[in-house]
């Protein structure tokens, strides 16, 4: 009797992964916490627009897969992405994914939405759509970061931060800097520790301000001046 084939590990483990994102409730959920918040299991179960008895089966898998944490306080059940790898990872697979032609809004809310979430976002940590694309440009024009060898930031660049007063939390294991590829505008922007530090900053400083329940952000008249005086952006 010839033996049962040898079980491959890394293939188990593998599609034991994939199985997390094979369901469109589970993947509504995932993308909207790429905007780094916790979001209650109520606000997911609107947001996929399901029940809430659904929606608490498919975050435990999640939260069992290592995808998500959560905090509990009182009543509310709150999740999160479980760190910026799984940030990453949901983001590439969106970047995948996403259609070769634009999908038709079917209303002018989703239309309206569509195109503030690819004028400006936040993914995870780091600024995305055409404002993050921009900015990572600039920098580059500016000698901040090369993209020529791979996403790195100058010494320069790294003494820009510091000249807005903007700290690299380094040394732990994530890049300083990365390059995430946008699923809307098909181009790299910035993401690591530089990315998630300029975004920090942008929304702390004013920059840039948040805009209705999704992910999408804007640049306000301050950001505006900013953008301009400390990389030359004159328009977004």
């Amino acid at each position: 009797m010839k033996p049962g084939p040898t079980k491959n590990a890394a293939a188990s483990a593998l599609a034991s992964l994939a199985g997390h994102f094979a369901d469109e409730t589970r993947a509504a959920c995932l993308l909207a916490l790429l905007d780094g918040r916790a979001w209650t299991a109520g606000e997911l179960a609107r947001h996929a627009g399901v029940a809430p008895s659904t929606v608490s089966e498919h975050l435990g898998r999640l939260v069992a897969g290592g995808l998500l944490t959560e905090d509990r306080q009182g009543r509310h059940r709150y999740v999160r992405l479980a760190d910026a790898r799984g940030a990453q990872l949901v983001e590439d697979l969106a970047s995948h994914a996403a259609p070769g032609a634009p999908v038709r809004p079917r209303t002018l809310r989703e239309a309206g939405a569509a195109g503030a979430m690819a004028r400006g976002r936040t993914c995870y940590d780091h600024l995305a759509g055409r404002l993050g694309i921009t900015i990572t440009g600039a920098m580059t024009e500016r000698g901040l970061l090369r993209q020529d060898t791979g996403f790195a930031l100058t010494d320069q660049g790294v003494a820009w931060f510091g000249e807005l007063g903007i700290e690299l939390a380094r040394g732990g294991r994530r890049p300083l800097a990365r390059s995430c590829v946008d699923w809307t505008e098909r181009r790299p922007h910035l993401a690591g520790v530089a990315g998630a530090a300029l975004c920090g900053h942008a929304l702390t400083a004013g920059w840039c301000e948040r805009i209705g329940s999704e992910r999408a952000v804007r640049v306000t008249p301050a950001g505006a001046r900013a953008f301009a005086a400390h990389l030359g952006i004159d328009a977004f």
